[in-house]
């Protein structure tokens, strides 16, 4: 199963998470900031979301089975909402810490040392993110992609972390310290939203994306142009697998065995357009007006 090769990259996460998560304690405990403090808590959250994408992409390495019948791809999902809302529960946390701090301000100690730890969590970060990113768009993993752009969203603030305690360091200006900690939380909130949005869409059956909607359109078409016609077309996605259903019209004087070449063709071409593609095909006659009665995405009953 495709995600079992992923979870090599789940373990790569929590690894990271748990050598950052020292570097910087290791770094606020030298400084005293709680601008450093800030993205320790985001390291914590990296832990966890390593931890929960490791459990959620081991159930969805499992095969289908009786009660899971189209897989346990979903399980992603679960993942990367809960690593979303974990990313809102630190911002919370480090808006807590640092809004104090800002009536209160304190001198930084050993800003050189600090600054030096720091740096080489966010080096960590950096490599392990885009690792993790890679991945995620060979797999067409949701769980990696949303672990990737957290990391990657880490070294970001760690940038911006690492200069504020600098500037406080040249400047004397103890107050920038909280002031960034609180940009800090702001913008992994609008990492965080971002994580959860995409998990709930999935949840919900929403449609695979756009681009991969235009390849199964280009191949029907190709197919309409030999005088075939198709409608009812759903989609959905779950974790890395995408799920394609429509109805194909053909020639009603066909046989049964001429229809279902075609549909074997038809279903075949999806899949080299679109690999991991689970395609469900419904055969109707072109001349039989009924068939085009069930065009729209749910037949009401009695009809």
């Amino acid at each position: 199963m495709q995600s079992a090769s992923l979870i090599k990259f789940a373990w790569l996460s929590i690894a990271t998470a748990i050598l950052t998560i020292v570097l910087k304690s290791v770094a606020y405990a030298l400084t005293g900031s709680v601008g450093l403090l800030s993205d320790a808590v985001e390291s914590l959250v990296n832990l966890a979301g390593g931890i929960m994408a490791l459990a959620m992409l081991t159930i969805s390495a499992k095969p289908a089975d009786e009660d899971h019948s189209y897989g346990h791809g979903k399980a992603e999902y679960f993942s990367s909402g809960v690593e979303g809302t974990l990313i809102l529960v630190a911002s919370a946390a480090i808006a807590a810490t640092a809004i104090p701090r800002l009536f209160a301000p304190k001198p930084l100690e050993q800003v050189g040392i600090g600054l030096a730890v720091s740096s080489l969590a966010a080096v960590a970060n950096l490599v392990t993110g885009l690792l993790l990113l890679r991945a995620a768009r060979k797999h067409n993993s949701v769980t990696l992609q949303a672990n990737g752009h957290h990391l990657l969203t880490d070294v970001w603030t760690s940038a911006g972390v690492l200069v504020a305690v600098a500037l406080v360091g040249v400047t004397g200006w103890p107050w920038l310290d909280p002031v960034i900690a609180l940009v800090v939380a702001a913008n992994i909130v609008y990492t965080g939203q971002a994580i959860v949005r995409r998990s709930v869409g999935g949840l919900m059956d929403t449609a695979i994306p756009l681009a991969d909607l235009r390849k199964v359109h280009a191949v029907l078409e190709s197919y309409r142009q030999q005088g075939l016609d198709f409608h009812a077309l759903r989609t959905r996605q779950a974790g890395a697998r995408r799920f394609v259903s429509f109805h194909v019209l053909v020639p009603g004087q066909w046989t049964v065995h001429d229809g279902h070449a075609s549909l074997e063709q038809i279903e075949t071409a999806v899949r080299q357009a679109l690999p991991g593609t689970t395609i469900f095909t419904h055969l109707e006659p072109l001349e039989d007006p009924k068939s085009w009665q069930d065009t729209e995405l749910d037949r009401l009953a009695g009809k």
